[in-house]
């Protein structure tokens, strides 16, 4: 894996078992799973913009949980942030998940905290000590959301595109070599979702890496970027006009 290569999958084959991380053997799990996705081979490097993009259960959503350790890689070869997928345990998903951020649909925010404290509990559970450190790297990640002045605000006060910048604020905590998002825009609307998309081109920029699933394809062809279509059980990487005639 070079030095600018922040996703490297080589042969993947990528399969939904119930206990991902259980004690069964790896020939058990291959008889036992679902084969979601087969002959994956990409490579994503440092400041990437790329949407995976197909129709609903075409495995995006399970590609990406097998990116951040949620599904157990057990054919082919993956790395992930400097991690080998082939290798992680129970005990390495978290010191992954330090190195990435996640962008889920459902916000996942904790409801009874205001804006920063949802990051300063973040903070504090990933290892951060120092209080000025901490709450100079909130201002910091809140002023490239554009939430600077909402700290004292609870979640529920803010709009649904607030709460979508809130965790993407949070995923940019510990300062990500990758963002994986999840239908990051499925909930919102057409002009809220545009700010969420230049926001994360904006990111990219930066040197993060940002990998979006979407099946929104009006955004695609509007802030075209590299682009990888996921059909019956295969992906293919496409321009923005093969795209729209094969999905």
């Amino acid at each position: 894996m070079s030095e600018q290569n922040v996703i490297r999958l080589r042969g993947v084959a990528i399969y939904h078992t119930d206990d991902p991380f259980g004690s069964c053997s790896e020939k058990k799990l291959l008889k036992q799973g679902e084969l979601i996705l087969s002959d994956v081979n990409f490579d994503i490097n440092a400041g990437e913009f790329v949407y995976l993009i197909g129709r609903v259960g075409s495995g995006k959503s399970s590609l990406l949980k097998t990116l951040y350790a949620e599904l157990q890689l057990i054919e082919g070869e993956g790395s992930v942030a400097g991690f080998d997928l082939r290798k992680m345990r129970r005990r390495d998903v978290s010191r992954l998940r330090r190195r990435i951020g996640i962008v889920f649909q459902d916000y996942q925010l904790l409801t009874d905290r205001n804006v920063f404290m949802n990051l300063y509990y973040v903070m504090k559970a990933t290892g951060w000590t120092n209080e000025s450190e901490i709450r100079k790297r909130i201002d910091e990640v809140l002023r490239v959301v554009s939430l600077e002045t909402k700290g004292y605000k609870m979640p529920f006060e803010l709009s649904g595109g607030e709460q979508q910048r809130l965790v993407i604020a949070r995923a940019l905590l510990n300062r990500p070599k990758l963002l994986l998002a999840d239908e990051p825009t499925g909930n919102l609307d057409p002009v809220t979702a545009d700010g969420i998309i230049r926001l994360f081109q904006e990111i990219a920029r930066q040197g993060t890496a940002v990998v979006m699933s979407t099946h929104n394809t009006a955004l695609i062809e509007e802030y075209p970027s590299r682009t990888i279509l996921f059909s019956h059980g295969k992906i293919q990487e496409v321009d923005v006009a093969g795209m729209f005639e094969k999905i």
